[in-house]
């Protein structure tokens, strides 16, 4: 780490916040990945030498901490509201709510550092929310933050943008994630189902997972990939499970589109809701397919290499780990998905071997990554 600027010489430790979205009724951590970001990035926060407490901070929605009770009970840190806060905090970062102008102005004027975390693509949500009259994304309140904080997988999308329209100075920190929320769900699996790939099946069971409510991350070229591989290996695919696809089953297009699959007209494809992943590959998944635009750091990806499935992708970033094809290429897809299945299991140790090396590197508690955000963190205080 760098060394700490003169700033912080002496001075008492930080207390930092993580502001976090709380609504009344029920909540859940895998409702998206920004809930267990925000777990993940309060970890590595209090391994911090700079920090001395760490706090989620209820903002955002119509609830209260005590709505949280069960949402995030198995969170390391207390919850406090946006009153304790603005009172208590020297540094606020926001994630998953975003905080009203006014309080950062106030929060600023009373000695705090402000900064931004953006870990969605911001550009592409906006753009398709202004052009196709949806409920807003991103809002530009002029809040004056100190610094932006984003991933690598948006630094040709989303890192220009964000210089823009924020008018700050905008940093690529590290992509974290730990297993630890998917242990604890893997955990509550009921009797005879296990979190994990096993080998030996003569036919695979294909899960897509893309959430399809934007552009970045869909389902089409990961079906067309399990079309182009069941056109050359009929016997290869026993089903493919469309996840999150429910909502387009009677659109016209989309329905167009999938009756025009052999895999749904030999009856091999289902459309289905939302469920946590684990719970799904435990019962019924042998291989995840996937597909991502300018979007390559995702938790599916991770979960799926922790449990040692195989992992069809066209992400760039995750170093050698599961079966990569490049862009758009769903024939390209076709021909990894058949690698995958050609070599999976008699390659399952090296694969393993290769996606921990890979994982160790996402540790929240590691002192590669506590280092670069202790060494932000201290930026923030540098008067030079």
């Amino acid at each position: 780490m760098n060394s700490v600027p003169s700033s912080l010489s002496g001075a008492r430790k930080l207390r930092v916040g993580v502001s976090i979205y709380v609504r009344k009724g029920e909540q859940s951590l895998w409702e998206n990945g920004i809930y267990q970001n925000c777990i993940f990035l309060v970890m590595l926060l209090m391994r911090s030498p700079l920090v001395e407490a760490t706090y989620l901070v209820a903002g955002g929605g119509d609830g209260e901490p005590a709505d949280a009770k069960n949402f995030l009970a198995d969170s390391p840190v207390p919850l406090i509201d946006m009153n304790e806060a603005a009172n208590t905090l020297d540094v606020m970062i926001e994630m998953s709510a975003q905080l009203a102008r006014e309080w950062v102005v106030a929060f600023r004027e009373r000695g705090g550092k402000i900064v931004s975390m953006r870990v969605g693509n911001d550009y592409v949500i906006d753009i398709e929310r202004m052009v196709f009259d949806k409920s807003h994304g991103l809002l530009i309140t002029g809040a004056p933050y100190h610094e932006i904080w984003t991933l690598p997988e948006y630094e040709v999308t989303c890192l220009p943008y964000f210089e823009s329209v924020f008018r700050c100075p905008v940093r690529l920190m590290p992509h974290l994630w730990s297993p630890l929320v998917l242990e604890r769900e893997a955990a509550k699996l009921p009797e005879g189902k296990r979190f994990g790939y096993q080998p030996g099946r003569k036919r695979w069971r294909a899960g897509i997972f893309e959430p399809n409510i934007c552009m970045v991350k869909t389902s089409y070229v990961p079906l067309l990939a399990c079309e182009a591989a069941h056109r050359d290996n009929p016997d290869m695919l026993e089903h493919v499970f469309a996840y999150n696809t429910f909502h387009l089953k009677e659109h016209v297009s989309f329905n167009g589109f999938a009756r025009s699959l052999d895999i749904v007209q030999h009856g091999l494809a289902s459309f289905e809701g939302r469920f946590p992943f684990c719970q799904v590959v435990a019962a019924d998944v042998d291989v995840v397919v996937s597909h991502q635009w300018e979007n390559a750091q995702n938790y599916v990806y991770y979960e799926a290499l922790y449990g040692g499935y195989p992992l069809v992708h066209n992400s760039h970033l995750i170093g050698d780990c599961g079966y990569r094809y490049h862009g758009f290429d769903c024939e390209d897809g076709g021909r990894a998905l058949q690698l995958a299945y050609a070599e999976h299991d008699a390659g399952l140790d090296a694969y393993r071997r290769t996606a921990n090396a890979f994982l160790a590197q996402l540790d929240p508690e590691s002192d590669v990554n506590v280092a670069t955000y202790t060494d932000a963190i201290a930026r923030l205080f540098d008067n030079s």
